[in-house]
């Protein structure tokens, strides 16, 4: 069965690459973009959409550790408070259960 998925994950990226430089080939025309005060160089299309790829593709994964940092120090925050609280219930519990 692993043998499978390995099988058909390589055919998928085999199937993307080669969709990606039939994409290259059919977008060569050489483009430049015009920012503000900055005019860059003139690449093809292809190139541009690619880094445009790359870049939304890293700013995902930096958002994505930030909200998985944010969450695991307030998780980490709610489990110290928990065993905060349950310290005191069983401080509180000790001299209840002598008296019985």
């Amino acid at each position: 069965m692993a043998g499978i998925r390995k099988l058909i994950l390589l055919l998928l990226v085999m199937l993307v690459v080669l969709a990606v430089l039939v994409f290259s080939m059919n977008n060569q025309m050489a483009v430049s973009l015009n920012f503000l005060i900055y005019e860059t160089q003139p690449r093809g299309v292809a190139v541009w959409l690619i880094l445009a790829l790359i870049l939304g593709i890293l700013l995902g994964v930096i958002f994505t550790l930030l909200a998985t940092v944010r969450i695991s120090v307030s998780r980490h925050r709610l489990r110290k408070k928990l065993d905060r609280a349950e310290k005191e219930l069983e401080k509180d519990r000790s001299p209840q259960d002598r008296t019985v």
